[in-house]
């Protein structure tokens, strides 16, 4: 499987599980959980929509015009979202304050794909 093809793959199975955790998060949480986490949970929600739109865009790049920068940046927004979103949901769920602390290094990764995507367009196009 080519890195394009990996990242719209990813791509989408993130849009589409962003979107049923949006609806879990509106109609199954909202009566359960406190605002406080109630607001993590759409933090999550919204950062991995966000991130897997980029990855579609990435994986189109990707497929267009390869590269290592691109490579990577795909590579770090998809462990990006797994790690920044998996550990606000875990939180949310769970109440567990300290995978807060996690949460961080899955915003580096996101950031490190950002920087790698825009370090790509300056030397691909």
């Amino acid at each position: 499987m080519s890195a394009a093809q990996l990242a719209v793959l990813l791509g989408a199975v993130y849009g589409f599980l962003g979107v049923v955790c949006g609806a879990f998060g509106a109609h199954a949480l909202k009566a359960r959980l406190a605002p406080d986490l109630l607001a993590v949970w759409k933090t999550a929600v919204e950062y991995q929509l966000y991130h897997a739109l980029a990855l579609l865009l990435v994986g189109l790049i990707a497929a267009n015009r390869p590269s290592i920068a691109i490579t990577n940046a795909g590579i770090c927004m998809g462990l990006g979202v797994l790690v920044f979103s998996g550990s606000l949901y875990a939180l949310a769920l769970s109440g567990v304050r300290w995978l807060g602390a996690i949460t961080p290094i899955g915003g580096l990764l996101l950031l490190a794909g950002w920087a790698l995507l825009f370090w790509a367009a300056l030397k691909r196009f």
